[in-house]
């Protein structure tokens, strides 16, 4: 995917989104066939590929007890920032997102959509060439969920952040976005939403999903 491209990975629950998801941070490994990222390949480079990534997953995993300062002072460390470095990168992470107030609240405190931006936060720590979504924001609030689609999206146009989204939710697909139809652990279709309408002859995205996702 060039710069700047945003994919998003659509399909029902079961279609093997999170499964790939897993294959392409090293969660898990392929049987066969090779993934690279931005260059390296996984099965080979696994560090400098994923040096390249970073994401946001459904399963939270920010330290609930720990403050949000301190759980992004925590990943800096382990992705061997320190010190001027690691602050800065936390400073500008956290003023991005908005919510740099949020830096001495612990975790438990937060709503849903705060804790997601936290996330991104510690994501973006590390300046990655490719940011992955796993379903992250399919519990948030309408306004929450928006409001991290629009700041992911602008990273794509402001850095040229390559962004994998997956979703089952349509209306989190833009018109300029690609998306690949996913079911049954299987690619279906890939294009634009334009695109996947002429090919199945329909007049909109959710009625060429459903033919497309139809068995």
């Amino acid at each position: 995917m060039p710069a700047g491209h945003f994919t998003a990975l659509l399909g029902p629950n079961g279609a093997g989104k999170t499964t790939l998801m897993a294959l392409v941070t090293h969660l898990f490994r392929p049987s066969e066939g090779r993934i690279t990222v931005c260059g390296p390949d996984l099965a080979h480079h696994g560090c400098a590929a994923l040096a390249r990534m970073g994401g946001v997953f459904q399963r939270p995993t920010l330290d609930r007890d720990l403050t949000v300062a301190r759980n992004l002072r925590h990943a800096a460390a382990l992705r061997g920032l320190e010190g001027k470095t690691a602050r800065r990168r936390i400073e500008a992470a956290l003023a991005r997102l908005g919510i740099t107030g949020l830096s001495e609240r612990t975790v438990r405190t937060l709503s849903g959509g705060e804790a997601r931006r936290v996330e991104l936060a510690r994501a973006l720590l590390r300046k990655p060439d490719l940011l992955v979504f796993d379903e992250a924001i399919v519990a948030l609030g309408i306004e929450s969920r928006q409001a991290i689609i629009d700041h992911v999206q602008s990273l794509c146009t402001s850095e040229g952040v390559v962004v994998l989204w997956t979703t089952h939710l349509l209306n989190e697909i833009r018109s300029e976005d690609q998306v690949v139809v996913l079911h049954r652990g299987r690619v279906r279709a890939q294009g634009s939403p334009a695109g996947l309408c002429r090919r199945s002859g329909t007049d909109n995205l959710a009625d060429a999903f459903g033919q497309l996702t139809s068995d």
